[in-house]
């Protein structure tokens, strides 16, 4: 293999999931799960979005508040997917009745888990840092301590639930994703072996998502100066659409550039992720691979930017493609 790059934009992405993973390329997504009995199923389909090819998820700034939203309907129908294996009554029921059941409370899940990140993450930082208003009159210092306050709340919570053995598996999962895609995208072989020596840590990951969203808050509600304390809580909230924007196209850039600055930012996210990423084992890559593989053409993908033969390729033209 002639590299001919040290790292290279793929495309792909994913999202650990309950003994599995969700790979993802363009508009097609793949789950991969390891059953109870070992076996791995995987699922294949496509996605478009809320907005299924709209010109508003091209403008920048924009496209990444609906990116944001496709993530999390996808996320959690690919949850909902892993989890059917893992039922206590065995295989889930297939009648519409408990299908759109299903469906109805993977809403009211989603909107209880909205409602509670807007809760601990905007409204408890904002209070706690009220607190200090009678000792402090510098309301630009204030606002810098909420959003020290929100930080670490976020790592609390991630430290917090990575306690539960369930979370630790799902971490291994997360790993694992990220091994397959940096296995790719610096030019290797996509094996179990190469991707087990690839780093867990990737820029373009969701914990760094995250943590690009609470710093760029910081900066945005710095400015922000109303009297009601209400007032600055209903403000808080209808800007995190434009909070999202901006830090997606942080995570987007910071995906495709190796520059110093790029690098710099990209800093603390990739070490939150060391909690939000385990070290996986042989059959947790292996089950990362297949939805790699089941969505994505690696072979043709080393082949275009690293120079790749394989040695199947190499076989054929040997044997005159017999």
């Amino acid at each position: 293999m002639a590299k001919k790059k040290n790292r290279c934009y793929s495309g792909i992405g994913g999202q650990a999931v309950l003994e599995g993973v969700m790979m993802k390329n363009k508009d097609k997504y793949a789950v991969a799960v390891r059953r109870p009995d070992g076996g791995i199923s995987v699922e294949v389909d496509h996605y478009q979005g809320i907005l299924k090819g709209s010109k508003l998820k091209e403008i920048p700034f924009v496209r990444g508040i609906f990116n944001f939203i496709d993530s999390l309907v996808l996320g959690m129908k690919c949850l909902n997917f892993s989890a059917s294996f893992y039922e206590e009554e065995g295989e889930p029921s297939a009648d519409k009745e408990n299908g759109a059941g299903d469906k109805l409370m993977s809403i009211l899940v989603t909107c209880f888990s909205l409602a509670l990140a807007v809760g601990l993450f905007i409204v408890l930082p904002y209070y706690l840092a009220s607190l200090l208003n009678g000792y402090l009159r510098n309301q630009s210092l204030v606002a810098i301590i909420e959003g020290a306050v929100r930080i670490l709340i976020f790592i609390l919570y991630v430290s917090g639930i990575s306690l539960m053995k369930d979370i630790r598996r799902l971490y291994r999962y997360h790993g694992a994703e990220h091994k397959c895609i940096n296995c790719v995208e610096r030019g290797r072989e996509l094996t179990v072996d190469n991707a087990m020596r690839s780093s867990r840590l990737h820029r373009r990951c969701g914990t760094s998502f995250i943590f690009f969203v609470l710093f760029v808050s910081i900066i945005l509600f710095f400015f922000i100066r109303v009297e009601s304390p209400v007032e600055r809580v209903v403000l808080r909230i209808l800007l995190m659409p434009v909070v999202a924007g901006i830090s997606y196209e942080i995570i987007r850039l910071a995906g495709r550039s190796d520059f110093i600055l790029v690098r710099l930012i990209s800093a603390p996210g990739m070490a939150i992720q060391r909690m939000t990423t385990k070290e996986p084992d042989r059959d947790m890559v292996e089950t990362a691979i297949a939805a790699v593989e089941a969505v994505f053409d690696w072979k043709a993908y080393l082949r275009e930017n690293f120079g790749y033969d394989s040695p199947e390729e190499e076989m054929e033209e040997d044997f005159g493609g017999q």
